[in-house]
């Protein structure tokens, strides 16, 4: 049997308080440790939502958590709160809940987690209906992250041009991960504050709070009475007490408990660090003769991003050229395009790689990928595998592009029956489909003006599913009426990962992507 990426990657089990339970796939753990958190981090920043007031506070006790997430409510709000704007509310179902308005929420959410870059792959609606435990938990932990590290980076903070060491420039520095920028960021305050004490993870490097005092003790004004009285105790649960009481003076005591810290809970201490991060990052603003470059990450490499990430690729992209270098990523997405066409065996070359020869392996990837592309009838001109090694922005988006759209006219292709589904065709069920719905809405193709005025896809939708549309919602602002819109079609069941932007200013390629979605979730009607 053909060896698939998943045989190949593990995981590993966090030590602490872990709870088991039996499901229809088999036995799961959770760990207590982090219900616990998520409880206290939901309970704080949703506790004002008007919407909430019959599930908030979620109790610290038994299944709590598990049956808050019931209709949708929870996570929906917990999405818009990690990124604000993701989802319309007005699409949210909201009262007169019975279990298909339920279902409709639980779709939203999860359409809308993969669109900000969760991995939602083997999560459905009625999973979290049922608040499978590792499931619930899974998805909450990554809609957090994701909100917590999304600032961290140097648009939001030009400030962390501080953090260069020598001989790096800017754009070394914007190669690296939220993560790795957190790190970066503590030993910067180590060092500041004349320490030799220097970390290199959010686990065993923290374990004895040592880094932790001084940090606090660095980014705290002086009116907040933070001290390093901790580094005088030597019991080590005492001390991390110690430093989540200084923590609670800068209002920042947040995901972890005493235990957390002695143990190590690499989830929990990076939740920790980036809120301390967001609130106190501690760092002197630019002065005004210094002049920074920055280039923002563009709406399709975004797109582009998540897609990937939603589909749950080994190690998270956070940077759409610098994390593809090595093929891997594209490999895997490769598999999930047509599984079975990655020979993992024989032709890959599995990280780690030795120093010597590593650009040459990482090469023979990329050129591996490439040759899959050529496989599956892409327009590659002109690419091989050194231009996607050195980044190459232009040749790098257009592969991306041709896999995102091969990728979702395979899942039509599988919803069809195996036929292969053009351009024209989506176009013609579009139509097909409003006009029996009685809908007056047509299309000549994806570049037709006539859809950024948004009725074409809101059309299209309500002529999925009847009475979705709530039209009297339309008509105002085109980029709140395409949010509607979009979210509307996530609800029904679209996987949709274009944006408001893209529909009024006519983006033919992601509009494309719009349709093939609905198309989807019709044959899967049918």
């Amino acid at each position: 049997m053909a060896t698939t990426w998943g045989d190949r990657v593990g995981g590993g089990q966090t030590k602490g308080a872990v709870n088991q339970v039996s499901g229809t796939s088999g036995i799961h753990s959770f760990a207590e440790e982090e219900k616990l958190a998520f409880v206290d981090w939901i309970n704080g920043c949703l506790k004002t939502d008007p919407h909430l007031g019959h599930v908030l506070p979620i109790a610290n006790e038994g299944e709590s958590l598990f049956t808050s997430v019931h209709d949708g409510l929870i996570l929906c709000k917990l999405i818009n709160d990690a990124i604000p704007g993701t989802i319309d509310e007005r699409a949210i179902n909201l009262s007169g809940l019975n279990v298909f308005k339920i279902h409709e929420n639980q779709n939203l959410a999860i359409n809308s987690a993969a669109s900000i870059g969760c991995s939602t792959v083997n999560i459905g609606s009625d999973d979290l209906m049922e608040g499978t435990h590792h499931i619930v938990l899974g998805l909450i932990w990554q809609i957090i992250k994701i909100g917590l590290l999304s600032k961290i980076d140097l648009l939001h903070h030009p400030e962390l041009y501080r953090l260069l060491e020598e001989g790096e420039t800017l754009e070394d520095l914007m190669k690296l991960s939220p993560e790795q920028i957190l790190l970066r960021w503590v030993n910067y305050h180590l060092r500041e504050s004349g320490s030799n004490k220097r970390i290199e993870n959010f686990s065993g490097d923290i374990k004895d709070s040592e880094a932790y005092t001084i940090l606090l003790d660095q980014i705290a004004p002086a009116s907040r009475g933070v001290d390093t009285q901790a580094l005088n105790i030597g019991d080590l649960d005492q001390r991390a007490e110690l430093v989540l009481e200084n923590a609670d003076k800068l209002d920042c005591r947040k995901f972890l408990r005493p235990r957390d810290i002695t143990m190590g809970h690499p989830k929990l201490n990076l939740a920790f660090v980036a809120n301390l991060f967001n609130m106190w990052p501690g760092l002197e603003p630019i002065e005004e003769e210094v002049v920074i470059e920055i280039i923002e990450e563009t709406r399709e490499e975004k797109t582009f991003r998540n897609w990937m990430n939603s589909l749950g690729v080994n190690p998270f992209v956070s940077n759409l050229y610098g994390d593809l270098i090595d093929g891997m990523v594209l490999l895997q997405l490769f598999d999930k395009i047509q599984p079975g066409i990655v020979d993992w065996d024989n032709k890959v070359n599995i990280p780690p790689f030795r120093k010597i020869g590593a650009n040459m392996k990482m090469i023979e990837n990329c050129n591996y990928a490439v040759e899959l592309g050529h496989q599956l009838g892409f327009s590659l001109v002109g690419i091989d595998g050194k231009n996607i090694y050195d980044e190459d922005k232009v040749l790098v988006l257009g592969l991306v592009w041709q896999m995102m759209r091969a990728y979702t006219l395979s899942i039509l292709e599988k919803m069809g029956g195996g036929q292969r589904i053009t351009d024209p065709e989506i176009i013609e069920w579009a139509n097909g489909k409003c006009s029996g719905a009685g809908k007056s809405s047509s299309v000549r193709n994806f570049k037709d003006s006539v859809i950024k005025t948004v009725t074409p896809i809101a059309d299209l939708v309500d002529s999925i599913q009847p009475g979705t549309i709530d039209y009297g919602l339309l008509g105002g602002d085109l980029l709140e009426d395409a949010s509607y819109v979009i979210s509307s079609g996530r609800k029904i069941g679209g996987v949709i990962f274009a944006l408001p932007e893209d529909i009024v200013e006519g983006k033919d390629k992601m509009i494309m992507t719009i349709y093939a979605a609905l198309m989807a979730v019709d044959l899967g009607h049918a």
